[in-house]
């Protein structure tokens, strides 16, 4: 399992963008989590799922709601990451207002999540292979802070949570 200290696994995930621009056609865009982020204080947080109950009502609100305060914490980008395909996670962006605060990035094959080693089988539930709940600092594509949920919890991997530690 992923730890402190640690880089986060280079891989490829992928981004819904509805409009072209800085180097985006429309569509699923592939990003390379090694060049992402290189150079950068990145805020990442992953749930189980798009759309499901905690992860739209509470999850994702908290770091869209504390966007700002995270820019002035030194956090260049937020990072969502889901085992959904990148569809999902573009309206998914839209239904949350998301755009331009967070990049809701697909996992859709759980490459990321299985690298960590932070996956949850919710296989009897009819969801299959899924990401763990929890939020990490990474810095230059290394781990500083990480915030793993215990099974069916919300209680470490909170925007105000991991803000703190942005702003130590």
């Amino acid at each position: 399992m992923i730890q402190v200290g640690d880089t986060i696994p280079y891989c490829t995930l992928y981004e819904y963008s509805e409009v072209e621009g800085e180097g985006c056609s429309i569509g699923p865009n592939p990003v390379d989590v090694a060049k992402a982020a290189a150079g950068k204080t990145i805020a990442v947080f992953a749930l189980p799922g798009a759309f499901t109950p905690t992860c739209s009502a509470k999850h994702v609100p908290g770091f869209v709601e504390h966007a700002h305060a995270f820019a002035a914490a030194g956090v260049d980008e937020i990072w969502c990451l889901s085992v959904n395909d990148a569809f999902v996670m573009g309206a998914w962006a839209r239904d949350q207002k998301a755009n331009g605060k967070i990049r809701m990035l697909a996992d859709g094959s759980a490459d990321f999540a299985q690298a960590t080693g932070l996956t949850l089988d919710l296989t009897a539930r009819g969801m299959g292979l899924r990401s763990n709940r929890y939020s990490m600092l990474v810095k230059n594509g290394k781990v500083s802070s990480l915030n793993i949920e215990g099974p069916g919890k919300f209680e470490v991997s909170d925007a105000a949570t991991l803000l703190a530690q942005a702003r130590a």
